[in-house]
């Protein structure tokens, strides 16, 4: 498959991949990040050293729990949903790690980025809408904690968006044998642990779109910041799809690496053991075109 083709545009089936793409990054916004909403105390029952002024002005933080479940299962739902449609990435950080092993085109690349962003735009506008003042006006936008160099912020981001795109690739191993089960809760769960443990360090971004709509509708979009929930995920997303594409994969092999390099290279070619037949089973030598 060629990385700059423009075949992709072609088609109607794109085009509804990208309004896939939109949607799905625009829904994840608006109800994962909307888990984020500070919930005000019960009037019934308020803490003793709150005054009844205050009452009002009081809220409780969202829950640590709450939260990391609400983006894992708002991921796996939305995954199952438009999977067969787009391939359901909703992150450009799972767009980069198909990029970098030649599963889709440069050009479906860009445009899914794009449409990711922009969904995620809207679904930040239409939160800050829906949410009174003062319950969450910084639309979940992600900052490193107290005390956390943006160095240590850009490995954390790395990392758990590495674990994301792994159990993507590995999920979308079609040589797998032997592991049932639903593959998007897998990759809901990915996320959900990750965020169990970065929320504290750096807000557990692990998707640059979902980044940048909360940052720029919030006001608080700091390129001085920012560029580690961009940088930290890309780099993260396309180190674990190289990694398990060439040396995890079921058909893993230094064939496999070497056809990568030719013009005709297609992952799908190459049977669990690595190789790719041969469009002849008396000629040997001539292998079958790319037909993607």
């Amino acid at each position: 498959m060629s990385t700059s083709s423009l075949q992709d545009l072609k088609t109607r089936r794109f085009w509804v991949a990208l309004a896939a793409e939109f949607l799905g990054t625009m829904l994840l916004v608006l109800v994962a990040c909307g888990s984020c909403a500070s919930v005000p105390f019960p009037p019934t029952d308020p803490p003793a050293n709150l005054t009844a002024g205050a009452m009002k002005h009081k809220y409780h933080p969202a829950d640590l729990v709450q939260i990391s479940l609400a983006f894992g299962l708002s991921v796996a739902t939305i995954v199952w949903s438009i999977a067969h449609v787009s391939g359901g990435h909703i992150n450009p950080g799972v767009t980069i790690g198909f990029l970098v092993t030649r599963k889709i085109s440069l050009v479906r690349a860009i445009l899914y980025t794009a449409v990711q962003s922009v969904g995620a735009v809207l679904g930040a506008v239409i939160l800050q809408q829906v949410s009174p003042a003062g319950v969450l006006d910084g639309l979940s936008t992600t900052s490193p904690g107290p005390g956390v160099s943006q160095g240590q912020a850009f490995t954390i981001e790395l990392f758990i968006t590495f674990v994301l795109v792994y159990t993507v690739f590995a999920t979308c191993d079609g040589q797998r044998q032997g592991f049932n089960g639903s593959g998007p809760l897998a990759i809901g769960l990915s996320i959900a642990m990750c965020h169990l443990w970065a929320i504290p360090y750096t807000g557990s971004g692990m998707n640059p779109a979902r980044a940048f709509g909360s940052a720029l509708v919030s006001g608080n979009l700091v390129p001085g910041v920012h560029w580690i929930y961009w940088a930290g995920p890309l780099l993260g997303g396309a180190l674990a799809g190289v990694l398990y594409d060439f040396l995890f994969a079921t058909n893993a092999t230094l064939d496999k690496l070497k056809g990568f390099f030719s013009s005709d290279y297609d992952d799908s070619q190459f049977d669990s053991r690595g190789r790719r037949p041969a469009a002849d089973p008396n000629e040997s030598g001539v292998r079958l075109k790319d037909t993607a």
